[in-house]
């Protein structure tokens, strides 16, 4: 059992989570070493973190699409394949060699740092698709899908810079976009972590409460600030999650 106190300092990490997540992805970096820090075992803290972090992208996520920022109908077959991508994943990790990840998902996040740092048109107004979305957004979906079920971290910077980057979309759209399918992809995760009995509920509770005014405030803040402030965070959170990466590994 948890002390009151570690719950209430959960809580607080839940929030903040929550409003880092909803603007930049990223929010596993803060509530991941907290639960660790808590004394959970590193496949409860993992399977804890996805069932709060699910209830703070689904408030993003809602909070998106009711400002208009979010097409449900034209993402139902990228959510699909994002689904049966992460379930996938989560079920083949232990039969595949994930350690050249260790270094090639640094790599990618800190490329993905430079390219918004140093982009020139990034802004929130809709650009020209390189690719069709209803043919390919499925299609990155089900990749991202599939490594956020074998490994992970990055997956909202993954999503947004191909939202970006392949199909055209504003930054704040590129935000809006991601966090439904990464809900899909947390959510795939937990049909796996909830049966088998990894969440520390206590804990998972008290973050999502947090997690519920973290995300709400961060979806109308990125919203409020749009670019402005999506575009900087983006950079700080992929530097810290592949310093963290690099050197925790």
């Amino acid at each position: 059992m948890l002390d009151p106190l570690i719950l209430l300092a959960l809580a607080c990490v839940g929030m903040l989570a929550g409003f880092v997540d909803a603007i930049a992805g990223g929010g596993g970096m803060i509530s991941v070493p907290a639960l660790l820090s808590a004394g959970l075992p590193p496949v409860a803290a993992l399977a804890t973190n996805k069932m709060q972090s699910v209830v703070g992208t689904g408030m993003a996520a809602l909070t998106y699409w009711r400002r208009g920022f979010v097409s449900l109908k034209a993402l139902i077959p990228a959510i699909a394949l994002t689904y049966a991508g992460s379930l996938i994943g989560a079920l083949v990790v232990r039969q595949i060699d994930t350690g050249l990840l260790d270094i090639a998902v640094p790599v990618a996040l800190i490329g993905i740092a430079l390219y918004f740092l140093f982009a020139p048109n990034l802004s929130d107004a809709d650009k020209a698709a390189r690719l069709p979305f209803h043919l390919f957004v499925p299609v990155l979906g089900f990749a991202i899908g599939f490594y956020d079920g074998i490994f992970g971290p990055g997956t909202g910077s993954f999503f947004t810079i191909g939202f970006v980057m392949l199909f055209g979309m504003g930054l704040t759209r590129a935000s809006g976009n991601t966090k439904i399918v990464n809900l899909v992809s947390n959510l795939a995760a937990l049909t796996i972590f909830i049966p088998a009995g990894d969440v520390v509920w206590p804990a998972a509770i008290v973050m999502a409460a947090g997690q519920v005014i973290g995300g709400y405030i961060g979806a109308r803040t990125g919203i409020r600030y749009g670019a402005k402030i999506i575009r900087p965070l983006v950079v700080v959170v992929s530097i810290l999650l592949a310093l963290r990466l690099l050197f925790s590994s």
